[in-house]
C-alpha cells in the first residue's frame, strides 16, 4: 500500500567509522560477509510493516550502497516467519491526509524514492522472503535483482481491492517480470501468489525449503560475488535499461493516479470494508 513521510534520517557518525555499517540504526539491521551486505527489515512489533521511519532508513541504506565496490552482493530479508506486512495504512493514512494536494503529492514520493533507491544499487541484489510479502513490501522486493522465496510464502498487492491504484514505480517491472496479461492478474484481483505461482510467473527465481530462504539467497549472492564484479555490473545496468526503456511514460503519473484514487468514496470503502471484515460495495466513485 502506499505510504508517505517527509522523514529524514540522520545518524551517528564519528570520525574514520563506515557511514552504512556503524550508523545506528533503528528499525533495520545491517551486517557484512566479506564482498555481501545483509540489510534485514527489523520492526518486529509491527510485522515489519514500512512506515515512515523505516522506509526512510533502507532508502538511506541504499544510498550509502549504490556505488560501493567493496560490495558485490546485497541480500535484503525480513524476519525468520513474514517478510512484511506492506506499508503502514494507518501512518499512509495520516500523512496523505494533511496539508494541501501539494504537500500530500510531495509526502507520497517516499514509497517510490525507496524503490528507486534498491534498482539503483550497482551490486546485485537478491530478496529473501519468508512468510507474507505484501502491498509495499512486495514493490520493494521487485526492485531487487532476484527474489528467493520460502516453501509457504507468498506475494500479494492489496491495492486494487482497498481502492486504490498500484504506484511506488512496480508495473513496468511485472510486466518484465510476468508478462501483460499475469500482471493484470497479479494487480487487479490482489490474491495471494504462493511460492510455486511466484516461481511459474517469474516473480521468483528459486523456491527453497520454509525457513531456508536466507540461506539460498547467501549462496546465490556468493556465486556473484566469486563473477568478475565488472561484467557483472555492466550486465545489471544493460538488461536493466533495456527491460525499463519505456518505464518513464508509465509511472510518471503513479502517484498523482493514487493522490486522486485516495480521494475517492470506493477508497474510503475499500478500507473501511477492510477494517471491519466485510465485503466492499464500490461505486466508482
Amino acid at each position: 500500500m502506499q505510504a508517505a513521510s517527509c522523514i529524514v534520517v540522520r545518524h551517528w557518525r564519528a570520525a574514520g567509522t563506515d557511514e552504512l555499517f556503524d550508523a545506528r540504526w533503528t528499525h533495520i539491521a545491517v551486517s557484512r560477509r566479506e564482498a555481501v551486505c545483509e540489510v534485514a527489515l527489523a520492526r518486529p512489533e509491527a510485522r515489519n510493516a514500512l512506515n515512515g521511519e523505516l522506509m526512510a532508513e533502507l532508502t538511506e541504506a541504499a544510498r550509502l550502497l549504490r556505488l560501493r565496490t567493496d560490495i558485490l552482493a546485497v541480500i535484503l530479508t525480513g524476519a525468520e516467519t513474514y517478510f512484511s506486512a506492506g506499508a503502514d495504512l494507518s501512518a499512509s493514512q495520516t500523512r496523505v491526509g494533511q496539508g494541501t494536494l501539494l504537500e500530500g503529492r510531495r509526502a507520497i514520493m517516499a514509497g517510490p524514492d525507496l524503490c528507486k533507491a534498491w534498482d539503483e544499487i550497482e551490486a546485485v541484489t537478491i530478496a529473501a522472503i519468508e512468510g507474507y510479502c505484501i502491498g509495499g513490501a512486495c514493490a520493494l522486493a521487485v526492485s531487487c535483482d532476484f527474489r528467493v522465496i520460502g516453501q509457504g510464502a507468498y506475494m500479494r498487492l492489496p491495492e486494487v481491492p482497498l481502492g486504490m491504484n498500484m504506484s511506488w514505480r512496480t508495473l513496468p517491472k511485472l510486466v518484465a517480470l510476468a508478462g501483460p496479461s499475469r500482471a493484470k492478474q497479479y494487480v487487479m484481483f490482489g490474491e495471494a501468489a504462493d511460492a510455486e505461482r511466484c516461481l511459474a510467473w517469474g516473480l521468483a527465481d528459486e523456491v527453497a525449503e520454509a525457513g531456508g530462504a536466507l540461506a539460498a539467497a547467501r549462496r546465490w549472492a556468493d556465486k556473484v560475488a566469486a563473477l568478475p564484479p565488472l561484467p557483472v555490473r555492466m550486465t545489471k545496468e544493460a538488461v536493466n535499461a533495456i527491460s525499463a526503456a519505456t518505464a518513464q511514460a508509465s509511472i510518471y503519473m503513479d502517484r498523482d493516479q493514487y493522490l486522486l484514487a485516495s480521494r475517492s468514496a470506493d477508497y474510503r470503502e475499500g478500507i473501511a470494508a477492510f477494517r471491519e471484515k466485510r465485503p466492499a460495495k464500490f461505486k466508482g466513485d
